[in-house]
């Protein structure tokens, strides 16, 4: 059985003066708060045991906002706790008991996704190893991980490059086998001090285990205000929800 992870840790301080008394993931998205988009998308790929990986000084609210998921369809909840802001990555390590040397599909917790993305996670269930990304072809591929790709492979990702070599970015999606914790443990601090998810994707690449595919309709992270405007104005006018 596949589990689902949402990282929805960090201090959000692009977002400030809203997340100074918040969680950037509870800051609202048209009529939900941000933080039910990433998890209804992973119980509409099916995924009924989730854990959220938060932070701050508003962990417990998600408690209070969430319970025990059962209002969601949730066979089970749990929660965790990152201290600081250690990266993508480091969020992700907590998350290896509860994984328990099975598949996991991470998801960033600011990410609004328009479409199921079920048959892809049903794709990642029949790869027998590795891990599997979505991608999206975007305006301002500098702002993100992007996606080297030659054919059917990607070669290579380069985090927030000043020229991108295209325009797939690497959406907050990312299917990992279990793998993933024991390298996770072989990273080394950026120079920003933070583990990078990119050199993790790196690593699959390099070890020939990393698929793809290209994420149909609409997509945003809601990490800046332009980007939580516009993501407002995606499900405004899909009436997503």
């Amino acid at each position: 059985m596949i589990k689902g992870v949402i990282l929805a840790g960090g201090l959000g301080t692009r977002l400030s003066p809203l997340t100074k008394v918040t969680n950037k993931h509870l800051l609202p998205v048209y009529n939900k708060p941000m933080i039910y988009y990433p998890l209804m998308t992973l119980v509409r790929a099916g995924i009924r045991e989730v854990m959220i990986v938060t932070g701050g000084n508003n962990a417990g609210d998600f408690l209070r906002l969430l319970g025990n998921g059962k209002a969601f369809g949730l066979k089970e909840i749990r929660y965790t706790y990152q201290e600081g802001e250690g990266g993508i990555a480091d969020a992700l390590s907590l998350a290896e008991d509860f994984a328990d040397n099975g598949k996991v599909v991470v998801i960033l917790g600011d990410n609004i996704i328009e479409k199921d993305i079920s048959p892809i996670v049903n794709k990642f269930k029949r790869q027998k190893e590795g891990a599997r990304l979505l991608l999206k072809r975007v305006s301002d591929p500098e702002r993100f991980g992007v996606a080297d790709v030659r054919g059917k492979k990607i070669i290579h990702i380069v985090e927030k490059p000043k020229r991108a070599k295209s325009q797939l970015a690497v959406t907050g999606v990312y299917m990992y086998d279990g793998g993933v914790f024991s390298m996770i443990k072989k990273l080394k601090p950026s120079q920003r001090g933070e583990l990078e998810i990119t050199d993790i994707n790196n690593m699959y690449i390099n070890k020939g285990t990393m698929e793809f595919d290209v994420l149909r309709g609409f997509w945003s992270d809601a990490g800046t205000f332009e980007s939580l405007l516009r993501a407002n104005r995606l499900v405004s006018q899909k009436g997503k929800g």
